[in-house]
């Protein structure tokens, strides 16, 4: 009998010590560590799940570069939209990178990669929406495109792709994301109603076809078969959108010191240079020619799409050429973070994009009903110094059709009080960030003042420079 009600009584125990731990670790009590598909390395105030794309425990390029075609079969999670039952929300801005594209630069003496970008709904990878896209995307004629815009076509359809175009891979990383903001700001959070007008909404794209049809794609299904006349979209001229702003020199200055780190980085690389020395006698032409062609941009489409690496006579790129360079590539990258010169640089390069932005909540806060939605379609020079003046280091690179955004929340409770959320492909970074991450420490809210992101912009970025505005940081020389 004794034995049999201590037996029972260390049972009883062990449960109430995996019942606390589990508790523990879900209160977060525990730090759990989660490491999130789109690549961001966070601690979250809620447990999440591993999802089933897991990350390897030490650098594997071939899983980066995955990450970075960003193949839209795979699902995510995304954390947009998240906030207490009693906030509000006013404005949604978004930028993204424009979707999987054609090389920029062609592997000399190779075969191009044979990609149709003719748009086929029955062909993968699709979407359920790709044929009424197309259909729509041939009625735009009534829409106001600024600039050279109105000359670009609305989706891609050469049967062998052009060098940068737009694939119908890009055009349906760019369906989802509509699809998946429109779920979450339209259907659940109601930012516009069926009757929204034309002041609603800000558009803006590089001149580059690519840009202007993923912005068109995520509108489709943010907006399903909106009408053309309400649509306006701005050209920007500038793939960092400086608009009038952009005379910097201290800007240029801090880039050029970045290149000059990069050069020395890869001059360094004993084995990158064997590489290029071997891939330049696969294709016989001189190691400097190889290596100016870019080879990365070309191979990364290969991989992307599957297709095999290019073949002549005297034999074939292969997977450890490609794993070298984009192990390469992961290395710079770290170092550019741990060097300083590209934060710098990112900082004057995108102020006039964050303080455009900080302007347009500010409007909204003292009750503008205008442009409470915002998309800016770019490209990764766009996004990567954003990401980097925010001060979110472990961010990945942007990967095809990555998105930033910017929620404006109100609280219910306290109507006078506003606050942002920043998320980066679907995670929540906004504790990532340089000017919320002390606050993440004594808040009791899932989100960050607008006034911390507003003094961030207009005030702290020139301080780094020991300067009091952007012109001044623009044309003082560091001491």
């Amino acid at each position: 009998m004794l034995f049999r009600n201590r037996f029972l009584f260390l049972l009883a125990l062990a449960a109430l010590l995996a019942f606390l731990s589990l508790s523990l670790q879900f209160l977060h009590l525990i730090p759990v560590n989660s490491v999130r598909e789109d690549g961001m390395n966070t601690k979250s105030r809620k447990r999440i799940m591993p999802g089933l794309l897991t990350e390897p425990p030490a650098i594997d390029p071939v899983y980066e570069a995955r990450v970075y075609c960003n193949i839209p079969t795979i699902a995510e999670r995304s954390m947009e939209g998240h906030a207490p039952h009693y906030f509000r929300l006013v404005s949604v801005q978004v930028l993204i990178r424009h979707g999987d594209r054609y090389p920029l630069y062609a592997i000399p003496k190779t075969k191009r990669p044979d990609i149709d970008c003719i748009l086929q709904p029955n062909r993968k990878p699709s979407h359920p929406q790709l044929e009424a896209f197309i259909k729509h995307m041939s009625k735009g004629s009534a829409a106001q495109m600024g600039g050279s815009l109105s000359s670009l076509p609305r989706y891609p359809s050469h049967s062998l792709c052009e060098m940068g175009e737009l694939t119908q891979t890009g055009v349906v990383q760019h369906l989802k994301n509509g699809q998946l903001l429109r779920d979450i700001y339209i259907n659940k959070h109601k930012l516009l109603l069926s009757d929204w007008t034309a002041k609603q909404l800000y558009l803006e794209t590089t001149g580059k076809s690519r840009t202007l049809q993923s912005a068109l794609a995520l509108l489709y299904t943010f907006l399903p078969d909106f009408d053309w006349k309400k649509i306006n979209i701005r050209h920007q001229w500038s793939t960092i959108f400086c608009s009038g702003s952009c005379n910097c020199p201290m800007r240029n200055h801090y880039l050029e010191e970045e290149q000059r780190r990069q050069y020395s980085l890869r001059v360094k690389n004993n084995d990158l240079e064997k590489i290029y020395v071997d891939m330049a006698k696969v294709v016989g032409i001189p190691t400097r020619q190889l290596r100016a062609s870019n080879p990365i941009d070309s191979l990364l489409c290969y991989f992307c799409h599957n297709v095999s690496f290019p073949c002549t006579k005297t034999g074939c790129i292969d997977m450890e050429h490609f794993k070298v360079i984009k192990r390469h590539q992961l290395e710079d990258e770290r170092e550019r973070q741990e060097k300083k010169l590209y934060f710098l640089y990112a900082l004057l390069a995108t102020h006039p994009l964050l303080n455009q932005t900080v302007n347009r909540l500010q409007r909204i806060v003292e009750g503008k009903k205008e442009e409470v939605f915002v998309l800016y379609s770019a490209h990764d020079v766009t996004l990567s110094p954003v990401l980097s003046a925010l001060g979110i280091t472990d961010a990945r690179f942007p990967r095809f059709a990555a998105r930033l955004v910017f929620e404006l929340w109100q609280d219910g409770k306290r109507p006078k009080d506003h606050f942002i959320r920043i998320l980066y492909n679907g995670a929540d970074v906004t504790f990532q960030t340089s000017f919320c991450r002390d606050y993440y420490k004594k808040s009791t809210k899932p989100m960050c003042p607008l006034e911390k992101f507003v003094n961030f912009v207009k005030r702290d970025v020139f301080l780094i420079f020991n300067s009091t505005s952007y012109y001044d940081a623009c044309h003082r020389r560091p001491l």
